[in-house]
């Protein structure tokens, strides 16, 4: 492959090196969570910033982490993972947020994905579509773990990735509603718990590089409890679901140096 970077050291698209990140990276998609984020960590620096890609790095529990924002959608969330592993990254989580499916999904509760359904395209670029997106066992466990410490409302299963925000919203002004009403149904019938636009192809890719990828979403609301005139809560502060991801990192580490 040609280096555009020119022999810089530096990934091209998200410009980090690896002295610059840490082996645990959470992985928002707006860049301006990431300074929220790094608050977390202990001496936090901005490390790089450039196109959709902010990068913040400091320690938690004496080891070094980073935040990588990924911008909107599968194909920008590829290329970090990818460019963050090439610099010695092995686990990510993201966080982010989701509009709820199932009725009792509701604005302010944190969802956990434990599998996504591929209706994306940046994953088929990976593997067949018969392959499974699905998170890390140990990741999950530890995200599942960091809800219940927290006392956070939240559920595991199964969410839906696409790459149109407004297919999901207005399915029915697309030339092809027929198709995207018709599967939304068939989602909802198998229990899909959210939809969101990035984990499908982050666990895919993330199975391809060898590195654990987990994902924990704030619900911002739920659309189907909108349909059938039900209360339906909005809820925009991501701290919660910050918190969790956070905490499944902290689990992580301990963990890891204890192995």
């Amino acid at each position: 492959m040609v280096d555009y970077t020119e022999g810089s050291g530096k990934q091209y698209h998200t410009g980090v090196g690896p002295e610059d990140i840490g082996k645990y990276v959470i992985l928002p998609g707006d860049p301006k969570r990431c300074e929220k984020i790094a608050q977390h960590f202990e001496n936090p620096r901005l490390v790089a910033d450039v196109r959709e890609y902010v990068t913040y790095t400091g320690t938690l529990c004496g080891q070094k982490v980073s935040v990588t924002s990924t911008g909107i959608g599968g194909p920008s969330a590829s290329i970090a993972i990818d460019e963050l592993s090439k610099c010695g990254a092995h686990t990510f989580i993201r966080v982010g947020t989701c509009g709820g499916m199932q009725e009792n999904v509701l604005g302010g509760d944190v969802v956990i994905a434990t599998g996504a359904v591929r209706m994306e395209g940046t994953s088929r670029e990976f593997a067949p579509i018969e392959y499974p997106a699905v998170s890390d066992f140990g990741v999950t466990a530890a995200l599942k773990n960091a809800a219940e410490g927290f006392g956070i409302s939240h559920h595991l299963g199964v969410v839906q990735c696409k790459d149109s925000f407004f297919g999901q919203h207005e399915p029915e002004i697309m030339p092809v509603s027929y198709e995207l009403e018709n599967k939304w149904q068939a989602w909802l019938r198998m229990g899909c718990l959210a939809s969101e636009m990035e984990s499908a192809a982050l666990f895919i890719a993330g199975q391809f590089l060898r590195v654990r990828v987990g994902s924990c979403f704030l619900v911002v609301a739920n659309q189907e409890r909108a349909k059938k005139g039900l209360e339906n809560k909005q809820v925009h502060d991501t701290e919660i679901a910050i918190k969790v991801a956070v905490g499944a990192m902290k689990d992580l580490i301990k963990k890891d140096c204890n192995s």
